[in-house]
This record gives structure tokens, C-alpha cells and sequence, in this order.
């Protein structure tokens, strides 16, 4: 690696805060010093000088966005058993205002939770969660009005009593137990260690009469103590249990109390097992457990209830398997019913998620236990079709989600008995780029181990003819790569600016995500990281190679674990890409999972491997960005951090801000932007989102030589 150097430029911030005995700028992770603050602010004024001739386009982004979609939203009704609960949002307004009726009583509407008037004042205002006990007359919920993911807790009687804050310093998500009466209930949420993992699952009974709020002190019901673990709380569709989960990425522990009872002892329905994940879901009669422990690609199992209770849930023999282990698809996720389960099941091959219906007999038994098993139709492939949330347990309508790269979200009700598909909903787009002019394509780039990754790439169709013909496109190419998140089609109106005014748009689907199952996450994690990086760059010289992209005018993009994915990239091949986009970057990899005492490192160790081990770190070292900068030609760089990030530090983007910045060889901007005012998600309101959002895309826009309005 090159020696540090500060830049040649006088009126540069690198050049005036460079600290000869501190030549990597560990110094800027002293969020207390005001020099930190004087660094960032310079760097955000250089930024803004750069920017102002963009302010035409990024201005005309904006508005054009904003033409395109449907600003007043109502949001589609949701019955529970007492009132029927849906949402509004005003043309000028940055969030909901939320409302209810008495379930077939349309007339006596009422708002009650105004989100425009909580978020008044605030510069960052996020709702983690809401919660409604039984009987639906009191919501509870947790606010962030800073942007650092730590909630305080509020109750308020329905419709407008007063707002009580309740605690402080909360995980976002809340579970009501069903053990409600005239007088109270109990809530359950969570709280987080030192270095903000959430650890712990404690009760709150409270109390209420004539619209008056009390509680007791709060009781901490579970507590993890191994540092990698996260625990959640939920409840099953049914509501006859509560399940407290303690996960690490790899490894998962699962109890269960009564819900009626939440004082009660947990039972624990899957035992901690290294390596092995699990999911439960309940009947009555019945628990379902999805798990790993058979293979890789999960399988699901049931258990009769009086044998899970009666302490056999550890036993394997005790477990009868519904779907079996397959080599050729993931099982990802199960929802049960009265009626039976639907499952989510990806194929490996077509990187597709379907829906699997299994209508199944009431217990395990001796008989077999399915009935019915079918997938659920799909509109077009590719495309995503999610269950919404279906809060009736009964219920034999479902209600799903469907989008594509061409075709904005529908929501559908599918009827089970009958099979018909209503419509109930479909996101209008106006302007002059219909769904019926855009068209979408997968390709396959070879990687480096030959291994062959999907690229789905979205243009216009008259483009597409010139494609065809020897004209390539300008292109924005994306990645993600981590975690086992998958990047399924997704409908974006923004995008529609960048593809009207001809930029096509590219996913490489690396390995580290999810999209062609649990293999394709195991072999881009940990030792196999690498994969990941190879396989954008192959992704990137497909594009090229099939005709598609103009090789001197792709752009990459990528945010949190995909900006340490561009970052790795850019390093080792800068002429890729005539310019990146690097979104709340994880960027200095090696010395962030060195230190424990950060937010989610110890959680991380599943992911990206434990730095204590010397091969680890070695590994580490040999792909973190901020340790392979060097002196070389680097494309244009947009940086974007935000000061209250606890997942990634805003010194990281910072620093690679400045490390670049020394060791740029070529003319290209290095610039960077830190959000004074946001966490990891950026800015909370979606005004001030969609127009961050039209920045990014004017400076991708001149990067590709496209600065007409």
C-alpha cells in the first residue's frame, strides 16, 4: 500500500484536517471532538459546491418523480375482530395519519394516530412498531426521533387519549399478550446490551382505569448472554403462544409461553444447536418447525402439541416430516392456518420464489398429514409474490403482494375454496413510461470458479431494438451480497427517471445473497467472500460483453455490506466503472470487527468470521476497502454516511472519503455527504428521501454523460 498522502488541493478538507500521526484518520471516531463535526460539515460544503450546476437535473428528477406517482394514498383495509384499521397519507405529507371503524360500520371512521403531527418539530422521526391488545382499544408504540434505532415506548386509549411515554431506550418491537381483562394487560418488548444488541425480552403489566395509565416496574423475562445471539418476540397467528427467539446468523434457540399466561415458564421448542436455524409456527394440536438440521436447503417437520409440551421437542424421532430436504430448493419461510400452511420455496435454478399451499389434517397422526399440496399461480416470471401480513387464523382468503422490474405492485385477494384472484389494488403510475414500454431480461455471467450468476436487467423496449443492433446503454449496475438477502424484482418509480432518459438498469445477483437459495448465501460468506466480488465483476463484464452496456459508462451502486461490495471492486478494478455510488458504506471491515464493543460486531462474527483468529483477519485484511486503497486512477466516487448510524459508523464512509481522496491519481470527484440528521436508513420523511434519492441519480446521470434535464 501506498504511503498516505495529503491532497494536492489547498481548499480541500483532507488537505487542511490531515494528521501525519494518525495517516489512516482513526481520529474521526471521536464523535465528541468538535473537530469531527468541522471535518464532516467541510466535506458536506465541498460536496454542495460540486454539486450546485447539478441542481437543474437533480431538481427535474424530483419533480419528475413526483409527476409519476400517486401522491395521497389510502392504504388497503384491514379487518381485525373488532374494528377494521387502515391508513391515509396527504399529498403534502411525509407520513400516515392512521384510521378506524367498527368492522361493517364504514360511517363512524375516527383517526386515531396522527404521524404528520408526532413528527412536527422533529428533524428524524421513525415508528418501530405499533400494537393493539385484544380488544383493540389502546395502541401502544415505539418512536426514534433521532435516527440512532434506540425507542422510547408510548401508550394512548383509543381514539385521542393523551400519549403517555412510558420507557426509554427500547428495542422497536412490542407483542401484546392475550392475557387482557377490563383493567389491563401485558406487553412484552425488548432491550439492548451495551453495545446495542437486543438481549433481553422483559413484561410490562399495565394497568388502566377510566383512561388513567399505570404500570409495574418491568420484568425481565429472558436474557442471552452469548454475545452473537439477538432476541425477538413474536406471537402465533393463532394466538395461543408467544415465542421468544435467540438467534445468532447461523444458529437459533426457540421458547414458548402460553400467551394468556405470560408469567408462566417457557418451554423450549427447538434446543440450541450450532449451525442449526429454526422457525416455529403453531396449530392447535400441532407445532411446525422448519429447520436445517437435515441439510442446508431447510425441511419442515411437525410435532403433536402434547409431545412438544411434554418435553420431547428435542427428540428427534418425535418430529414427523411434511417436506423433506431438496437438493434443488430453499425452503425460506411457513405461515399456518386453520386450514394448513403456506410455505415459501425458492427454486435454485430459476432463482424464483413461489408460494406452496399444504391444507393438512388437524395433528400429526399415523395417517398422512397432507391433503392438498399445490403452488400458487404467479402473474409473469420473474416476479415477487410476498403473503401480506393475514392477521384472521381462519381466514381462506389470502391476500398477496405482487411486482416485477416492469410492473408496479397489485395486491391481490386470492379466494382458497373457489381459487378466484380479485384485484384489490394497483400502484397508478402516470407519465409517459407505462409498464408496457419497459422489458426486463436475465443473463448469466461466468465467475471466476465458473460458477454462473444471474443478471437481471431492466430498459426500455424501443432501447432494447437498438441493444439488439449494436448500440449499448449507459448503465447503472447494483449489488447487495450478504446476509442471504435476496434482491427479487422490485418496482421502483424513481428508477423510471434514469430509464426514461435511456440508462438501463442491472442487479448482479452475487453469491452471499439469497436468490438461488441457501447455497448461493453459503458460498459467498465467511472464507468464501470472495465470491461475491468476483462475481460482480464478472456480472459487470457480461453486460458488456452481450452487447448491452457501453463498457466506458457503467455506474455501480451499492449500500451498507453492497457498498464494502462496490468498495471492494473499485479498488481492484477502477476502470470498470466510469463512476460508484457508495450508500452508508461497510468500509473498514478488518478494524470494525476488531472491536466488540461496537453495535452488532459480536452479532457478525457468523457472517464475515472472528478477526481474533489470525487466518480471519488475513482474509479480512485482503478485502476491506479501506485496508486496499492505493495510489491508482479511481473512478467518481459518491459517498453518503449519517452521523447517528449504529450499524455502520459514519467514520467509515469518512475515512475512505479521505483515504481516496490522498491517493487519487486521476481528476474524478471524490466526494462525500454526511446526513447530520439520520441513522443507517437515511432521512425518515419520504419529501426529504425521494429527494436525496434524485442527487444520487443526478450525479450517476453526469457521471454517464446524461446531464439534460
Amino acid at each position: 500500500m501506498s504511503k498516505a498522502q495529503p491532497s494536492n488541493a489547498s481548499h480541500s478538507p483532507v488537505t487542511r484536517y490531515f494528521r501525519a500521526n494518525d495517516p489512516h484518520w482513526h481520529w474521526l471516531e471521536d464523535a465528541d471532538a468538535p473537530e469531527v463535526r468541522a471535518f464532516l460539515e467541510a466535506a458536506n460544503a465541498q460536496h454542495a459546491a460540486w454539486f450546485t450546476p447539478l441542481e437543474p437535473l437533480a431538481n427535474s428528477l424530483y419533480d419528475g418523480h413526483l409527476a409519476r406517482r400517486e401522491l395521497a394514498i389510502t392504504g388497503l383495509e384491514t379487518a381485525l375482530d373488532h374494528f377494521t384499521f387502515y391508513s391515509e397519507t396527504g399529498a403534502a405529507d411525509d407520513y400516515p395519519r392512521w384510521w378506524r371503524y367498527p368492522n361493517g360500520q364504514p360511517t363512524q371512521r375516527e383517526c386515531f394516530f396522527d404521524l404528520p403531527k408526532r413528527a412536527a418539530g422533529h428533524d428524524f422521526f421513525d415508528i418501530g412498531d405499533m400494537a393493539l391488545p385484544p380488544d383493540e382499544q389502546w395502541l401502544a408504540w415505539t418512536e426514534d426521533t433521532q435516527g440512532d434505532e434506540r425507542f422510547a415506548l408510548w401508550l394512548k386509549r383509543l381514539p385521542d387519549g393523551e400519549p403517555q411515554r412510558l420507557l426509554d431506550d427500547i428495542g422497536p418491537s412490542l407483542c401484546w399478550a392475550e392475557d387482557q381483562t377490563a383493567h389491563g394487560a401485558t406487553l412484552l418488548f425488548t432491550r439492548f446490551d451495551a453495545t446495542q444488541r437486543p438481549d433481553s425480552i422483559w413484561r410490562l403489566p399495565l394497568s388502566w382505569r377510566d383512561g388513567t395509565i399505570s404500570s409495574d416496574t418491568p420484568a425481565r423475562m429472558f436474557l442471552e448472554s452469548d454475545a452473537e445471539f439477538w432476541v425477538g418476540i413474536g406471537k402465533t397467528r393463532s394466538k395461543a403462544w408467544l415465542l421468544i427467539e435467540s438467534a445468532s446468523k447461523d444458529t437459533s434457540e426457540i421458547h414458548a409461553l402460553p400467551a394468556q399466561a405470560p408469567e408462566a415458564t417457557l418451554e423450549c421448542l427447538h434446543p440450541r444447536n450450532p449451525g442449526v436455524e429454526a422457525s416455529i409456527e403453531h396449530r392447535p394440536g400441532a407445532f411446525y418447525r422448519l429447520h436445517n438440521q437435515a441439510g442446508p436447503h431447510f425441511q419442515l417437520d411437525a410435532i403433536s402439541e402434547a409431545h412438544a409440551l411434554a418435553g420431547r421437542a428435542d427428540a428427534h424421532n418425535a418430529w414427523q416430516t411434511l417436506l423433506a430436504h431438496r437438493q434443488d430448493a430453499t425452503l425460506e419461510g411457513v405461515d399456518a392456518f386453520a386450514w394448513g400452511l403456506v410455505v415459501a420455496e425458492r427454486d435454485h435454478q430459476d432463482a424464483q420464489v413461489y408460494l406452496r399451499r399444504l391444507v393438512l389434517h388437524d395433528a400429526p397422526s399415523e395417517t398422512p398429514l397432507i391433503t392438498l399440496d399445490e403452488h400458487l399461480a404467479l402473474p409473469e416470471t420473474p416476479c415477487s409474490q410476498l403473503l401480506e401480513d393475514a392477521p384472521h387464523f381462519a381466514t381462506t382468503t389470502l391476500r398477496l403482494r405482487e411486482e416485477s422490474f416492469t410492473q408496479p405492485p397489485r395486491w391481490v385477494e386470492l379466494d382458497l375454496p373457489t381459487g378466484e384472484r380479485r384485484v384489490v389494488k394497483t400502484q397508478p403510475l402516470y407519465g409517459d413510461l407505462q409498464p408496457e414500454q419497459l422489458v426486463s431480461r436475465q443473463i448469466w455471467a461466468q465467475s471466476a470458479d465458473g460458477e454462473q450468476v444471474p443478471v437481471s436487467i431492466v430498459m426500455r423496449a424501443d432501447l432494447a431494438n437498438r441493444v439488439e443492433n449494436g448500440q449499448p446503454l449507459p448503465t447503472l449496475l447494483y449489488g447487495y451480497g450478504a446476509y442471504g438477502e435476496p434482491l427479487d424484482p422490485w418496482f421502483s418509480i424513481a428508477r423510471l427517471e434514469l430509464l426514461a432518459r435511456g440508462v438501463a438498469f442491472a442487479v448482479a445477483h452475487v453469491r452471499g445473497g439469497g436468490e438461488r437459495g441457501e447455497p448461493w448465501y453459503l458460498n459467498g460468506k465467511m472464507a468464501h467472500k470472495e465470491n461475491s466480488f468476483h462475481d460482480f465483476l464478472a456480472a459487470r463484464d457480461a453486460l458488456v460483453e452481450r452487447g448491452i452496456s457501453d463498457a466506458r459508462r457503467i455506474v455501480a451502486v451499492g449500500a451498507s455490506a453492497g457498498g464494502m461490495l462496490i468498495g471492494t471492486c473499485i479498488n481492484r478494478a477502477p476502470n470498470a466503472f466510469c463512476a460508484a455510488v457508495l450508500d452508508v458504506p461497510f468500509l473498514d471491515v478488518l478494524r470494525t470487527m476488531q472491536n466488540p464493543d461496537l453495535p452488532l460486531t459480536t452479532a457478525e462474527y457468523s457472517e464475515w468470521g472472528n478477526p481474533e483468529d489470525p487466518d480471519v483477519a488475513t482474509r479480512m485484511a485482503a478485502y476491506s476497502p479501506l485496508d486496499n486503497v492505493t495510489a491508482q486512477t479511481y473512478p467518481a466516487l459518491w459517498i453518503e454516511g449519517n452521523w447517528f448510524d449504529t450499524r455502520v459508523g459514519y467514520w467509515e464512509p469518512a475515512k475512505f472519503y479521505a483515504r481516496v481522496s490522498q491517493c487519487q491519481q486521476g481528476d474524478a470527484p471524490i466526494l462525500l455527504h454526511t446526513d447530520m440528521d439520520s441513522g443507517h436508513g437515511g432521512a425518515s420523511g419520504r419529501f426529504k428521501a425521494w429527494r436525496d434519492a434524485a442527487r444520487q441519480d443526478a450525479f450517476i446521470l453526469w457521471a454517464l454523460g446524461i446531464t439534460s434535464r
